[in-house]
């Protein structure tokens, strides 16, 4: 069983150079028989006419004579029929494929006709010429004989086909190693990953080839990888922060509770933080499930036609509570626009941004909203005069968990999670959001929406 891919390179690189010394064999011949035939014929006419002129000018007595030096010379194995149909040959060595002559061969050749045989191999062609000597009629045959000459170069041929195996054998044993050793490198690079270590700081990312183009796109999904397994870390240590905040809350609050002596007022105190702190874990829970699911692309998605700016004004209405506590005066700059998309989970964006914008807003302060549209988008800006956010934590601020306030307790404490949905479902939409602000100048979150639904969105 061939396990290893240098055995199987080696292999194939064998049966290749294997297959293309029989096919040229082969083909050589084809083209040798097709092509070179004719010529040998004539070249063996011509000598023969030769022979035969030869004859007709010597005495009887001298024929065998003659005709043994003369094959000696043209490597012909030359065969005479006289009158009397007597068979005499001359050459010292017969052919590798001797023809045997037919009588009404003989019988037409003696008649005065030209032979050729229609035979396509070298060692069979045969030609044959009539002459006369003394008033008798005579038929000479010469066949094409290469034993000698042909079987020397056979084997120098064949001795250079043997050496050109040898010496390529051992040039793709050598090169298969080159070939097959970036491919250890990397399987053993994926052993690093599987144990944790996404450093792959190898020399293969410089090659041009296609294998230089696998290390680099291995590089960058080890790069993926090492951010991931980032990214489940924080998520971790997050869920595990912020889980156990309330949770020691409750558990605090709840042993204070045992007290009997405890007045009424502290316990009701008490009370009203392990609600808040329950909500706070239960509102959390909620943001989570739905963040996995929005993540997914298996949340359901479905888009109607309703009236945008009154959407975002129910909102309003709905926080009236907080912003009226704040003393937070709203300007409007919606026109009546109409929208195709999925009406729940827009107003999820629209009570996140909002939301936000009074949590973080001074007292007495004002937010400012303007709806656009355009031919194909519509485009919503929410703007405050807010504490604001500094340029590095914008970078950041659409990710899970990520607060732009470090302290993550006191009035502008929440759970990282708000933005990070608003973003999802922005996207679901097929839409993108983006955000302009400075510390202590305000915040501007623009959400840019097709005004039309994507039929491919989140499915």
């Amino acid at each position: 069983m061939i396990k290893t891919l240098y055995v199987r390179v080696v292999l194939t690189f064998l049966a290749a150079v294997l297959f293309g010394l029989v096919s040229a064999f082969f083909l050589s011949s084809l083209i040798y028989t097709n092509l070179v035939r004719e010529e040998i014929q004539d070249t063996m006419m011509r000598n023969g006419k030769d022979v035969v002129h030869t004859l007709n000018l010597l005495q009887k007595d001298k024929t065998d004579e003659y005709l043994t030096s003369v094959s000696r010379i043209i490597d012909f194995y030359i065969t005479l029929y006289d009158d009397d149909k007597h068979k005499s040959v001359y050459g010292e060595t017969e052919p590798k494929e001797k023809v045997d002559i037919a009588e009404q061969v003989v019988d037409l050749v003696r008649g005065g006709e030209m032979y050729r045989s229609e035979t396509g191999f070298p060692d069979q062609i045969l030609v044959g010429i009539p002459f006369q000597m003394d008033s008798m009629r005579y038929a000479i045959f010469f066949q094409y004989s290469r034993h000698n000459k042909e079987g020397a170069l056979q084997k120098v041929v064949g001795t250079s086909l043997l050496i050109t195996l040898m010496m390529g054998s051992l040039f793709i044993f050598v090169a298969a190693r080159y070939v097959v050793k970036p491919l250890r490198v990397m399987t053993e690079a994926t052993k690093r990953i599987s144990k944790g270590d996404f450093n792959m700081d190898w020399k293969l990312r410089k090659r041009k080839d296609e294998l230089g183009m696998l290390a680099q796109s291995f590089s960058e999904m080890a790069l993926e990888l090492k951010q991931l397994e980032q990214m489940r870390q924080d998520f971790v240590s997050n869920v595990s922060h912020e889980i156990q905040t309330p949770l020691t809350s409750i558990s605090g609050f709840s042993k204070a509770l045992r007290s009997n002596k405890m007045p009424e007022e502290e316990r009701l105190y008490y009370l009203e933080i392990i609600q808040s702190e329950s909500e706070r874990l239960s509102r959390m829970s909620e943001n989570l499930l739905k963040l996995a699911s929005l993540e997914s692309m298996h949340h359901p998605y479905q888009p109607h036609t309703y009236d945008l700016d009154e959407q975002i004004r129910h909102v309003i209405v709905a926080c009236e509570p907080q912003w009226s506590a704040k003393g937070i005066e709203f300007e409007l700059n919606m026109p009546s626009i109409k929208i195709c998309a999925d009406e729940d989970l827009l107003n999820q964006v629209w009570t996140n941004l909002i939301t936000n914008s009074i949590k973080f807003s001074h007292q007495g302060g004002w937010i400012h909203i303007q709806v656009k549209q355009t031919t194909n988008e519509i485009t919503v800006n929410i703007s405050d005069q807010g504490i604001g956010v500094s340029e590095e934590d914008q970078v950041r601020i659409f990710e899970r968990f990520y607060k732009a306030d470090k302290s993550r307790t006191g009035e502008h404490s929440g759970s990282g999670l708000g933005l990070a949905i608003v973003n999802k479902i922005v996207l679901l939409h097929g839409g993108k959001i983006s955000i302009q602000s400075a510390p202590g100048n305000g915040s501007s979150f623009s959400v840019t929406l097709p005004s039309m639904p994507i039929a491919s969105i989140g499915h």
